[in-house]
């Protein structure tokens, strides 16, 4: 596992840097968009990310394949899949927000058994493999402890989908009068990744694809941290995801 973990670090890094380097708070215009739907943005820069990190990863492991939000690589049913966002906060980078990501994980037998997400912004890098307290800059993490409701700090997850629209806002203000403060910041990998190294104490969404959360899973669970994911069924390649610290009952 310390080989795939380092290579995809390594990859996220090379496409931080690509990210990086082309992030332009006051000149969001230059960029170029794929497509636009209702709430959101597709950039060419998602789809040059992700090929670029398919490249580093499957010129070293051939064999595998990779399932990522700007398309599939290779054969689907190989043990070895890498679940890849490229760019989780599209809509962030547009804007010129810094406040985004890259999210790599790696599935054997659909098991995720690697993870790793990269603010190429902060230079922060969350990576762990299964059963390894996960390190955060090569520093290990861990969960909060905070029990008590009145004290945490969540994210909501937002998805502006038709489906999710009006269940979202409800589950959001039903939080607000519990909760410290809740967060909504547009990009779920480092929801997830802040929830695992105790900046947030929980993180929920109704609607969210598996590349998203994948490698913040295993993070989060590696780091003291319980992961209540569910699938969808009105909603293909959807989940339902409760990740919180283990500890807080958030009255759900």
């Amino acid at each position: 596992m310390k080989h795939y973990l380092e290579t995809a670090e390594n990859a996220a890094r090379v496409a931080g840097e690509l990210l990086r380097k082309n992030f332009q708070p006051q000149k969001h215009s230059v960029l170029r968009v794929n497509s636009v739907q209702a709430h959101d943005l597709k950039l060419e820069i998602d789809v040059s990310a992700q090929e670029l990190i398919a490249k580093l990863l499957l010129e070293e492991f051939p064999g595998h394949a990779l399932y990522g939000e700007e398309g599939v690589v290779g054969d689907q049913s190989s043990e070895h899949q890498w679940v890849v966002d490229p760019l989780d906060g599209t809509v962030n980078y547009f804007y010129g927000i810094p406040h985004f990501c890259v999210s790599i994980a790696l599935r054997l037998r659909n098991e995720i058994m690697v993870g790793v997400i990269y603010d190429p912004i902060r230079d922060e890098m969350w990576s762990g493999q299964k059963g390894e307290i996960p390190k955060l800059n090569c520093r290990p993490f861990h969960v909060s402890d905070r029990a008590d409701l009145s004290e945490a700090v969540i994210s909501v997850g937002l998805s502006k989908t038709s489906e999710m629209i009006d269940s979202n806002f409800p589950l959001l203000q039903q939080m607000i009068h519990h909760v410290r403060k809740c967060r909504v910041l547009g990009s779920a990998a480092l929801d997830m990744a802040y929830v695992a190294c105790g900046r947030f104490d929980a993180y929920i969404e109704r609607g969210i694809s598996l590349w998203d959360i994948a490698a913040g899973w295993l993070l989060i669970e590696n780091a003291g941290g319980t992961v209540d994911l569910r699938p969808r069924p009105d909603m293909k390649d959807k989940y339902s995801i409760v990740a919180t610290n283990g500890v807080i009952d958030l009255k759900l």
